[in-house]
């Protein structure tokens, strides 16, 4: 009967067995999507029984893809991949390229040319977004300087992967003489890309929003979620037909724009169920591509390429931090979040396979160190902090490291005694932020902002700013938060507020804040996590602070 139903029998049967080896997966503390792995292979044409239909799963897998990464869009504004691009930029560039030098050294070594050994290292230094995100959600770390970090670094991998994809051809057609072909198509291809990404951030901004809000305005729920699963998967589809880009590239963009929208938490809310079901056949169809025998026919190039992925890639990113003078612990989350690969190493290797650049066995390889590194990854994130508290307890170097001697983040010892006691801490110093300082006019305040260039600039006006991110203790005992009077939050994204407000009140208890919500929604979670004052619009909040904010000398109101 299967056989008659393709689809539904392949659905059946991954999420039946998904749900089974997932519960048990957790039963022995392991991460569930061990378990879904295991389903995919399970029901993979390389082992016995029931098989699954490998190319129904890789589209549903496309699928999940598009969602999952929609919602990473839905969560990371650009403003977010700006703040951390001093890191994110000249780190994931400089580690694909150390990754990529390993992985083809390696596979020169096998014998493998030279094309084949390039396509083979770049597959190695990717990493996936979708496994990351799960991995910092799942501990609350998504919104923090070091998720934040690690995500934007993983954007800029799978933007520098989409060159990557434009590039394969020049390979494959090197020994054919038409490199002015090549160039050709090339550059067309990136202008593509350039259009695309022009469209979204300029016309995508206004028209995906202004959807929304008309099929908000029918009151139906259906279609709601209809139009915003119609946005992720229409678009990611139409980036691809159109302009030539990945789809989930397409997808990426099209929640980034989204998010400006006063709807983009209630359309992750409606999507999330749809991403959760389809990243679960994201990981079986991984499992469904894995072929057992490579653990014994080709054990030493398994071990090889685990190898590279947990540890040759991690080292080289534990160290780019450090040199650009991060902590200890962003060195080893960013470490443990690129100790895996996924999607996009699936997708080049399929390009690179059809256009003859790589032996089948080179497949193999990627897709059994995509299944070791995805299964442990879980486990190595629960290994950073006992890691880090074992470093810093038995090396002074380590110790040094956690320090954080970066000069712009500490406030410098001229600073003004005025804007050590009874101040206001502003995060952040962006368009909200600006309004903010200049309607608090000659009041003492302390700008917390994670761009560099930003701090540097308050600091050459004379302003006291502090380099880092206010939800990490350190960062706000710099900005003096025990002795300030108000913290006002000058961020569009407010989701990180709770916990940020948490550690400042453990460091003063008798702390004010005041926040800009959105929507009624995060004005009503707003004020249950203890905010004294939330404002519905940039203009009230500037005109308001006057009155809100008080002087030193004034008594405090309620």
């Amino acid at each position: 009967m299967h056989g008659e139903m393709p689809l539904i029998a392949t659905l059946a049967a991954a999420f039946g067995l998904a749900l089974a080896l997932g519960l048990l997966a957790v039963k022995l503390r392991l991460p569930a999507l061990v378990g879904y792995l295991l389903a995919g292979v399970i029901i993979g044409p390389h082992t016995p029984g029931f098989v699954g239909d490998v190319h129904l799963a890789q589209q549903l897998a496309e699928v999940g893809v598009m969602l999952l990464m929609f919602g990473v869009g839905l969560h990371f504004s650009l403003a977010d991949l700006l703040a951390v691009r001093r890191v994110a930029l000249p780190g994931a560039v400089v580690q694909m390229g150390a990754a990529t030098a390993m992985g083809a050294g390696l596979a020169l070594w096998w014998g493998w040319g030279m094309a084949a050994a390039l396509v083979f290292g770049l597959a190695l230094s990717v990493a996936s977004t979708v496994v990351l995100l799960r991995a910092l959600e799942s501990r609350e770390l998504l919104h923090s300087g070091n998720g934040r970090i690690a995500v934007g670094w993983l954007v800029v991998e799978d933007l520098a992967m989409v060159l990557a994809l434009v590039m394969l051809p020049v390979l494959a057609q090197r020994e054919g003489g038409g490199w002015q072909a090549v160039a050709g198509s090339m550059l067309t291809t990136l202008l593509a890309v350039a259009g695309f990404v022009a469209v979204m951030l300029l016309a995508g901004r206004r028209l995906l929003p202004w959807l929304l809000w008309q099929v908000n305005r029918t009151g139906s729920r259906e279609l709601f979620t209809l139009s915003t699963v119609a946005a992720a998967i229409g678009l990611a589809v139409g980036a691809a037909s159109l302009f030539g880009v990945s789809v989930a590239l397409g997808a990426f963009f099209a929640g980034l724009v989204l998010r400006e929208s006063a709807f983009s938490e209630r359309a992750a809310h409606e999507s999330l169920p749809l991403r959760d079901a389809f990243a679960v056949l994201f990981f079986v169809a991984v499992g469904m591509l894995f072929d057992p025998s490579v653990l014994w026919e080709q054990p030493l190039q398994v071990l090889g390429t685990v190898g590279i992925i947990l540890i040759g890639k991690s080292v080289a990113a534990a160290v780019l931090v450090l040199l650009l003078r991060y902590p200890l612990n962003t060195a080893l989350t960013v470490a443990v979040s690129l100790a895996q690969i996924g999607e996009f190493s699936f997708i080049l290797m399929g390009l690179a396979l059809s256009l003859g650049l790589v032996p089948p066995a080179a497949s193999s390889l990627v897709v059994a160190g995509a299944i070791v590194s995805i299964a442990l990854n879980p486990l190595l994130f629960g290994l950073v902090e006992p890691l880090r508290r074992w470093a810093l307890k038995r090396s002074g170097l380590a110790r040094q490291w956690e320090q954080r001697d970066d000069p712009l983040a500490v406030l410098p010892d001229t600073t003004s005694s005025a804007h050590l006691s009874d101040q206001v801490v502003l995060v952040g110093h962006g368009d909200l932020g600006q309004a903010v300082l200049a309607a608090l006019g000659d009041r003492p305040v302390v700008v917390i902002d994670r761009d560099r260039s930003v701090v540097e600039a308050l600091r050459s006006q004379g302003r006291a700013a502090v380099l880092g991110d206010a939800v990490e203790a350190m960062t706000l005992i710099q900005a003096h938060i025990a002795r300030a009077a108000w913290m006002v939050v000058g961020i569009s994204d407010v989701r990180g507020v709770p916990p940020m407000l948490d550690l400042a009140r453990q460091l003063n208890p008798h702390l004010r804040c005041a926040v800009l919500a959105h929507t009624a929604e995060e004005e009503g979670w707003l004020r249950e996590a203890g905010v004294s004052h939330v404002l519905r619009s940039q203009s009230a909040l500037a005109q308001a602070l006057a009155g809100v904010v008080q002087r030193p000398d004034e008594k405090p109101g309620a």
